[in-house]
């Protein structure tokens, strides 16, 4: 069940090179030499601020918009010279409801694969099953109009899955859920992931979520990637911070400042009432030697972690955009 049965064709899942995309009228480049690939089995985050490009890339990828320049390949197939072939391997779930709601919720899956090749048959089995898989089955019979926000992105998501992509676009997906939904359909997209190797590619303001959930985050801003790995690695390659806040029993003495700040790692040392917070690369090893240089002294010692959002925000500043 949610097997891709289809014979896999040649190529990356997605593969873009060079893309860049101007609206006419436009002083720049909506997307400026984008480059980045997705494998198989991949959960890929496409992360920056409003107007950063996002949007217009995977626009051009889901071949919802032409390409100035560059390439983008689903599948090994040129979305610019072969639209409706590349659209055969992608599925697509946007923020916006797209359900026909002239039709029930089984009927917008069962449609969606008959335009896609299926049979008769196969249609209606894969769209029951996709709904039993979603926690939907009781609901196949409903108007989609009478759905709830949370409710109507899962049959979107049952619906973009029924001719079996390989590549699986997801715009701002858990928006509209609750946090038990969220994690349910986490585990249903690492399933997806992990068993039938679909590579699935996140747009998302949730910087907690694409921490969670992504193996790879590229962050985009002014058209252009200014960064793509881990979370883990982005996390360290940027050099945002550790906080370290510790809470002592007098005021930080001198003597006690210039200790902490011999401290190998430490990157800056900041005295506060009855306090010090120490900022440092990482916290690997330093809090047996923190604990050891303040002594009796010390009342309680509280961690921050460098997150994505830290380096988010490092890279793409704090301003507001439109």
């Amino acid at each position: 069940m949610i097997r891709l049965t289809q014979p896999v064709v040649g190529g990356l899942p997605l593969s873009v090179d060079g893309l860049v995309k101007r609206y006419r009228g436009a002083n720049g480049n909506a997307v400026d030499g984008v480059s980045f690939q997705v494998g198989a089995g991949e959960i890929f985050g496409l992360l920056g601020p409003n107007g950063a490009g996002k949007t217009t890339t995977v626009s051009v990828a889901a071949t919802r918009a032409r390409p100035t320049a560059g390439t983008v390949r689903i599948a090994g197939v040129d979305v610019a010279r072969h639209p409706s072939r590349a659209r055969r391997w992608l599925g697509m779930v946007t923020q916006a409801n797209t359900l026909d709601r002239s039709l029930s919720v089984q009927e917008n899956l069962y449609f969606h694969g008959r335009y896609f090749g299926l049979s008769r048959g196969q249609a209606w089995r894969r769209s029951r099953e996709l709904l039993d898989w979603l926690g939907l089955a009781s609901r196949r019979g409903d108007q989609v109009d009478r759905l709830s926000g949370g409710l109507a992105q899962r049959v979107q998501l049952a619906r973009a899955l029924v001719h079996q992509p390989r590549v699986l676009f997801l715009d701002e997906p858990t928006a509209w859920l609750d946090p038990q939904s969220r994690l349910a359909l986490w585990d249903r997209l690492r399933e997806l992931r992990d068993r039938d190797r679909v590579a699935i590619v996140l747009t998302t303001h949730s910087m907690d979520e694409a921490e969670r959930v992504c193996d790879r985050v590229a962050i985009i801003d002014h058209g252009r990637i200014l960064i793509c790995d881990t979370p883990h690695a982005l996390k360290r390659r940027v050099g945002t911070q550790a906080r370290l806040r510790l809470g002592l029993a007098t005021q930080p003495s001198m003597a006690l400042l210039e200790r902490l700040a011999a401290l190998p790692g430490i990157e800056r040392v900041i005295p506060g009432d009855q306090s010090a917070e120490v900022l440092a690369a990482t916290v690997d090893g330093l809090l047996p030697e923190l604990v050891s240089a303040v002594g009796a002294g010390l009342r309680d010692l509280t961690v921050s972690e460098p997150t994505l959002e830290s380096v988010f925000i490092s890279l793409t500043g704090r301003n507001l955009r439109d």
